[in-house]
């Protein structure tokens, strides 16, 4: 795989911020599914590390299931196209699903992953997502960790070509030359 060039720029989104909000979202979360035990659906792999973090948040009994699904690679634009890479591991019907997405850029990806699992059932189906574009259009989403502008994103689990998901809070990816991004 080819690693595009370029630096980590600005932080968005400080480590302390994200400890705050993401005590705040499991608070909410908490409350909202009170004396109900919902399954976290991790989007692979950008969501596991605020998935993980949001699961010690929620002060209820929760199970943990991953999907992985493909629209991005190693560019930094999604491709259209989103293609399930990884299914379930546990049946969903009958249960109360939050979907944990590390971040709704288009939208594209989300609206499928909402007709998938919606096909199978689900008691209740949320959303739950770290950072939503600047776009409008987060109707689906219940809960919202922050709005961030159409910078390309990494650290707190997201990635390019699979660097820099180890960093404890949300920068810009600065390419070096465009022209050198995998596509």
């Amino acid at each position: 795989m080819t690693v595009p060039k370029g630096s980590i720029g600005r932080v968005l989104v400080g480590a302390e911020e994200l400890a705050v909000r993401v005590r705040e979202l499991g608070a909410q979360i908490t409350e909202d599914y009170a004396g109900r035990s919902p399954l976290l659906v991790g989007v692979l792999k950008g969501a596991f590390v605020f998935m993980s973090d949001l699961a010690r948040a929620i002060r209820l009994p929760v199970e943990i299931d991953f999907m992985a699904v493909s629209s991005y690679g190693a560019s930094t634009k999604s491709s259209g196209v989103v293609r399930i890479v990884k299914d379930l591991d546990l049946d969903v019907a009958g249960r109360d699903v939050l979907l944990v997405e590390d971040i709704v850029d288009s939208g594209a990806t989300l609206s499928y992953l909402l007709r998938f699992l919606d096909e199978r059932q689900p008691a209740s189906l949320k959303v739950c997502a770290l950072l939503v574009r600047d776009r409008g259009g987060t109707d689906e989403i219940e809960y919202v960790g922050f709005s961030v502008p159409d910078d390309f994103v990494v650290g707190y689990g997201l990635d390019v070509a699979e660097r820099y998901r180890e960093l404890n809070s949300i920068s810009v990816f600065e390419p070096a030359d465009s022209a050198s991004l995998p596509t």
